[in-house]
């Protein structure tokens, strides 16, 4: 895998999101303790799969100072679409444009959805699968983040602290003019 690998420190971002505002991991370092970059498309069916399970899980997390942030890398997409996604499905995490795809450049997101848990000094954690099953709720086998950031709330190790992320691929912008 390419980008931030585990155990360096995770590219700092400035991004416009969904709701009018701009967001900074730095900032989030400083109120949480842990954030969540979930890269994430709305034309994604595996994106989509996540939508109410990334919404419980901020929940969930929430009062243990855990921040769960959406990045739409998809040369594809409308910030529009975005701003239309996060009102019908009532987001309750921001869902920030990386146009430049910068960030998931550094990140090293190749698909949507892909995870990176980042402790409160900066450093990447985890990086991967959600959880293996994408067909059915049900079906959860192995939640991967969600042990992932109990281990990290809990200073334990994490294992695995790497997965296989499954998903679309990331629509990157075609370098020539």
């Amino acid at each position: 895998m390419n980008g931030t690998v585990i155990g360096a420190y995770a590219p700092d971002f400035e991004l416009p999101g969904t709701n009018g505002t701009v967001h900074h991991l730095a900032r989030y370092l400083d109120d949480y303790r842990a954030v969540v970059v979930v890269f994430f498309a709305n034309g994604c069916p595996h994106s989509q799969t996540y939508v109410d399970r990334l919404k419980v899980l901020q929940q969930d997390v929430r009062d243990r100072q855990v921040k769960l942030v959406a990045i739409n890398p998809n040369a594809s997409e409308s910030f529009e679409s975005m701003k239309s996604l996060a009102r019908e499905a009532a987001l309750n995490f921001p869902y920030l444009r990386d146009v430049t795809q910068d960030v998931a450049q550094c990140f090293g997101a190749q698909v949507t959805p892909e995870v990176f848990l980042i402790d409160k000094s900066g450093l990447l954690c985890y990086r991967g699968r959600i959880d293996d099953c994408v067909e059915s709720e049900a079906g959860v086998k192995q939640p991967y983040l969600q042990e992932a950031i109990e281990a990290l709330l809990s200073d334990r190790p994490i294992t695995p602290s790497q997965t296989e992320a499954e998903g679309c691929p990331i629509i990157w912008r075609s370098s020539s003019p």
